[in-house]
């Protein structure tokens, strides 16, 4: 897919979706183009960052964890010049607005959480992955969990799952979290547990304005996004050159 000459291109995994949002004006005045923001979803499906890039879709820049984007360039997907680590987030969970809170302060208090829960719901990105792959086995209760627990896939976040009623325990990045109605007790993984993952920006490889791009990614990773990353629930990375 093309893109027109003014616009400016952005893929970006819901964990950074707010904090970028919040900074479009920004992000235009300084490019001098209108955002147009592809997808906020890794995903699975065929609308996936992934996906779309394979496809060739034009993306000016792409905002992912680290792994993936290291994946990306080495795919020649994203540019490894100017990929740049913007901010950091935490994994966190959440109940059904109205429920009690589980009073989730250490390892123990979360394995009889996830014991006692019916329905539980993870994510396609990098939350998903360590709570299938590590995070229960860690728990020593894979077994009894991962059959009642859901892959909430198509770009939906796990917390408007659970304010449907559908889940009454679900796990996410905390600034997926936080925007999400109907929902409460967004508390962070006990610290024994926490996995802190780092998001990171890059060129796309088809971008048609590079320069662009990296002086947009230059901005992000600057004071100038500091608050709007904050105020998402991330903690800002930033450039001391920016």
């Amino acid at each position: 897919m093309t893109a027109a000459a003014n616009e400016f291109r952005v893929m970006t995994s819901g964990a950074f979706t707010a904090a970028y949002k919040a900074l479009i004006p920004q992000l235009e005045k300084l490019t001098g183009k209108t955002v147009v923001t592809v997808t906020t979803s890794i995903g699975t499906g065929d609308t996936s960052i992934p996906n779309r890039l394979k496809r060739g879709e034009v993306a000016d820049i792409v905002i992912v964890a680290d792994g993936v984007l290291q994946q990306f360039i080495a795919d020649g997907l994203v540019l490894a010049e100017g990929a740049t680590t913007i901010a950091r987030s935490m994994m966190g969970f959440a109940v059904r607005a109205g429920a009690p809170d589980p009073a989730v302060r250490s390892a123990d208090d979360l394995r009889r959480a996830l014991l006692a829960a019916k329905a539980i719901g993870y994510s396609a990105s990098e939350s998903g992955k360590y709570f299938t792959t590590e995070m229960v086995q860690r728990l020593g209760i894979a077994d009894e969990v991962l059959p009642k627990s859901r892959l909430i896939g198509g770009g939906e976040r796990v917390g408007t799952v659970i304010a449907r009623g559908e889940l009454d325990f679900g796990f996410q990045q905390i600034s997926e979290l936080l925007p999400v109605q109907g929902i409460a007790h967004i508390t962070p993984l006990p610290p024994e547990l926490q996995k802190v993952s780092n998001f990171t920006a890059g060129v796309g490889a088809n971008s048609p304005d590079p320069a662009s791009a990296r002086a947009a990614i230059a901005l992000l990773a600057s004071a100038a996004a500091k608050k709007a990353i904050t105020d998402s629930g991330l903690e800002p990375v930033v450039n001391p050159q920016s």
